[in-house]
C-alpha cells in the first residue's frame, strides 16, 4: 500500500482477520492502519487498542491517570 492510499473497509477487515497482527492474540499491532480503536477480534466485546499508532499509548496513559484520579477521589 502507497503512503497517500486511503484503505477501504475491505482493507480493515483483512488487517483485523490477519492473526500476525494480533501479538498474544489479544494486542493489535498494525502499522499500516492509522486507527486508534477498533473492534476486539470477538465481535460485540467492545474495542481495542491499536498499539502500533503514537496516541494509544497517550490514550493508555490518560485512562490510567483518570482511573487513579477517580481512586483517590473515591478514597
Amino acid at each position: 500500500m502507497k503512503p497517500k492510499d486511503k484503505p477501504n473497509q475491505g482493507m480493515y477487515d483483512a488487517w483485523h482477520d490477519d492473526p500476525s497482527n494480533w501479538k498474544l492474540g489479544i494486542f493489535y499491532f498494525n502499522k499500516l492502519d492509522k486507527r486508534v480503536f477498533m473492534p476486539k477480534r470477538i465481535m460485540g466485546f467492545g474495542w481495542t487498542v491499536n498499539f502500533a499508532h503514537p496516541y494509544s499509548y497517550l490514550t493508555m496513559l490518560g485512562l490510567i491517570i483518570i482511573l487513579i484520579l477517580f481512586g483517590f477521589y473515591l478514597h
